[in-house]
């Protein structure tokens, strides 16, 4: 491993003996022209270049050069952070020990660290770290980790290193464990990080062990119907904003455009203008001016005020209706789609009349079976009810509207409202209104509502009814690693406790949100490198192989997932839902088929009654995540998508950086088809194989050219919604080439 005190050539002598089977007499001979035009140069100059050149070199055919640039520029990065702790030490990593007190003095770590572990306890997991898994980062991975997640001081200079970031993270998460088991567990978390086996969320890679911001992705509150609850929501969300949370907002209990307030009729201004605030909220609440908040609002396909929700995100049109920094989603029940399907006419109400005048919310209702259920009883009682006012539209049409602004906004997501709820397993004591901003998260949700306000003894007291806020703890797997490592089993058991432990030391801003996460206790395990995964194993996209895959992969991953979290409910205790939950009932196993699957090699029977018997720490478990970004750092494809190119350039702020597909070579080349050349069909039927394993749901991209036809775009939506999907993302068009991506999700 490179010193910080290295020269030019004994850093390409180190290149030349890892890199044997690349041309690196051209790195060579770069480094000697450079040298000799200026021989003053300094080694950080020198080592811009050499990066440079290494990346002018990196293409499909030598995708290569990119462990060349990330091996440069973390002697660079070795160098500085050395300088700025003011280290004479000739080896890359320094006193552990050290920087914790270094940066709890300044104010960036926090003091747990250091009030919480000895000084014997934190040299020991200092000397467990392991400097040459540095080299497992590509150029672009160890770039990003650097530049936004790495512990900076308040001026902005570098303190951190990569394995030390994995170990600080770890201490964190683990140290409310027993003492006697703490350190052991650390190192297992440490093994599973830095041989980047699995990521964390952002908000956890950025934030634990530090002095401020939280640890949880992303968080879904359902706004009361109230001015108080409106405006006691906005706050809410601005200070889970500037914590660094993404945030799903549920508006479909707010009256539409001219209902009543008060008995005076035509008094509403509906949920537009309420979206203006939400949309300056996210502008002006920045996360610590690292980027603006994240907002996605959700609504009712049966609200009055549908048609121009689905407009807001349009370019055209009146400035006044239009929230461009918002995300948007659409909330669908099956009896909508049977009518788009069957070409029939659908009605919209204002959810407020709809309880003053049939005396229930139609929103708490769904079909508890296909073609069947409360929901389409309620809505058909509210369509031939005379005295309830109702706007007649064809299904089809809102439909257009739906596709139309997909194809130029990427959005609306979509939400089928019935299938959540019927695999919802905690669905004895709540309903999923809508998603979180990346749609892959579905739990209970209810509104806050002010129950007192008075002034005692010169204090103004206001007492609140919680609802359930909705929190995501995520954390996933990399497939491409994990898989092919044959890992899972023991990768799985840690990262759930991993993730059950953000629960218990996460600080979160606002008090109902911490409620929930104890009810609940619910975490969002996933996956990312799935193409990469497949590239590797050689199978094709577009393949029933693939689609089989899909089922046995997921199958396994959730049985290990429910197995680890019933192991931890024996150690620490049920979650406070499980009581009366398809867990404890052993209905989620049977909604599945597990009870009763003779080719499953998984003994799930066993498994429920264990559940049954020892319950669950956590009540929601699995959930995939986009993971852009924390995929980049860990060398492999998003989520669960396929590839956009083969060799492309990342953009960032300041500077492109060329990338290629992971593992790229003469053999994976064949099975890396990109996104816009997939039948997205076949995509659909993996997500159906693979949603059917997931309790949650999956942050699932349709890819399409600009130029398709409406009738081809319908029937991917009908394909999705039949398939059993609860949710789909964005619907990604060669129109909308760019867009913003959820960092707070992307674990």
């Amino acid at each position: 491993m490179l010193t910080r005190t290295a020269d030019p050539s004994q850093i390409l002598n180190e290149i030349n003996n890892h890199f044997t089977e690349l041309p690196i007499e051209s790195l060579d001979s770069r480094s000697e022209m450079i040298l000799n035009q200026n021989p003053s140069i300094s080694l950080d100059d020198w080592t811009e270049e050499c990066i440079l050149h290494s990346l002018s070199l990196l293409n499909e055919d030598s995708p290569q050069w990119t462990f060349v640039a990330a091996r440069l520029y973390l002697s660079k990065l070795y160098r500085e952070v050395a300088n700025n702790r003011g280290v004479p030490s000739q080896s890359s990593y320094f006193s552990f020990h050290k920087l914790i007190e270094t940066l709890t003095q300044k104010g960036i770590y926090n003091p747990g660290l250091l009030e919480n572990f000895s000084v014997e306890e934190i040299n020991e997991l200092g000397n467990e770290m392991k400097s040459e898994r540095d080299s497992l980062f590509t150029y672009i991975g160890v770039k990003t980790l650097a530049d936004r997640y790495l512990a900076r001081d308040h001026s902005g200079l570098l303190f951190e290193l990569p394995q030390e970031r994995w170990m600080i993270i770890s201490m964190t998460l683990m140290q409310k464990e027993s003492k006697e088991n703490r350190l052991q567990l650390i190192k297992e978390s440490y093994w599973a990080l830095s041989n980047l086996f699995m990521t964390v969320a952002t908000p956890t890679l950025s934030n634990a062990g530090k002095s401020y911001g939280q640890l949880s992705s992303c968080f879904i509150d359902t706004v009361d119907d109230s001015l108080q609850g409106i405006f006691d929501s906005n706050t809410d969300i601005a200070n889970l904003s500037k914590n660094g949370g993404g945030i799903g907002v549920y508006l479909g209990k707010i009256r539409s455009h001219g209902s009543t307030i008060k008995g005076f009729k035509s008094a509403s201004s509906g949920v537009i203008p309420w979206m203006k605030q939400l949309n300056n909220t996210a502008v002006s609440v920045d996360q610590l001016g690292q980027r603006k908040g994240a907002i996605c609002t959700y609504l009712d396909i049966w609200h009055k005020d549908i048609l121009s929700f689905l407009d807001v995100k349009l370019n055209n049109g009146d400035e006044r209706l239009r929230t461009h920094d918002l995300f948007t989603g659409v909330c669908l029940p099956d009896l909508f789609m049977e009518a788009v399907e069957e070409r029939q006419d659908w009605y919209l109400f204002d959810p407020h009349e709809v309880r003053e005048v049939m005396g229930f919310s139609l929103e708490d209702y769904f079909d508890e079976t296909k073609g069947n259920g409360s929901f389409r009883e309620k809505y058909h009682q509210c369509v031939y009810t005379p005295s309830l006012s109702k706007r007649k539209v064809p299904a089809i049409e809102i439909m257009k509207r739906i596709m139309k602004s997909q194809l130029e906004t990427g959005t609306p997501f979509m939400f089928y409202r019935d299938e959540v709820n019927r695999k919802n397993a905690n669905s004895h004591i709540g309903m999923v209104y809508s998603s979180n901003l990346c749609t892959e998260i579905t739990q209970n949700q209810s509104v806050t509502t002010v129950v007192e306000q008075k002034v005692d003894d010169g204090e103004i007291i206001i007492r609140k009814s919680p609802g359930d806020f909705v929190v995501c703890n995520l954390s996933s797997i990399n497939l491409a690693r994990a898989v092919t490592e044959e890992v899972l089993e023991r990768l799985i058991s840690i990262q759930v406790r991993m993730l059950d432990n953000v629960i218990d030391i996460n600080s979160i801003p606002v008090l109902q949100a911490n409620l929930t996460n104890q009810k609940y206790r619910g975490i969002g395990l996933g996956t990312f490198g799935w193409h990469h995964l497949l590239a590797l194993k050689k199978i094709k996209w577009e393949s029933s192989e693939a689609i089989q895959f899909a089922d046995r992969l997921y199958e396994k991953i959730a049985f290990l997932t429910i197995k680890a979290s019933m192991e931890l409910s024996k150690e620490k205790g049920s979650a406070p839902a499980f009581i009366g939950s398809d867990w404890e009932t052993g209905e989620y196993f049977i909604k599945r088929g597990y009870h009763q699957s003779p080719t499953s090699p998984f003994p799930w029977a066993r498994l429920m009654e264990d559940v049954r018997e020892n319950g669950m720490r956590n009540t929601y478990l699995m959930a995939v995540a986009p993971n852009s970004t924390t995929s980049i750092i860990a060398g492999s494809t998003p989520s669960i998508d396929p590839v956009f190119k083969k060799f492309y350039s990342e953009e960032k702020k300041n500077y492109k950086i060329p990338v290629t597909a992971p593992d790229l070579n003469c053999e994976t080349t064949w099975f890396y088809k990109t996104a816009y050349r997939l039948d997205q069909h076949w995509s659909i039927d993996q997500n159906s194989a693979r949603q059917k394993h997931i309790d949650q749901s999956l942050s699932f991209n349709l890819y399409v050219d600009n130029t398709i036809k409406a009738i081809d775009l319908l029937n991917l939506h009908l394909h999705a919604w039949k398939s059993g999907l609860k949710t789909t993302y964005y619907l990604r068009s060669t129109s909308t080439s760019t867009f913003e991506e959820c960092d707070s999700c992307s674990s």
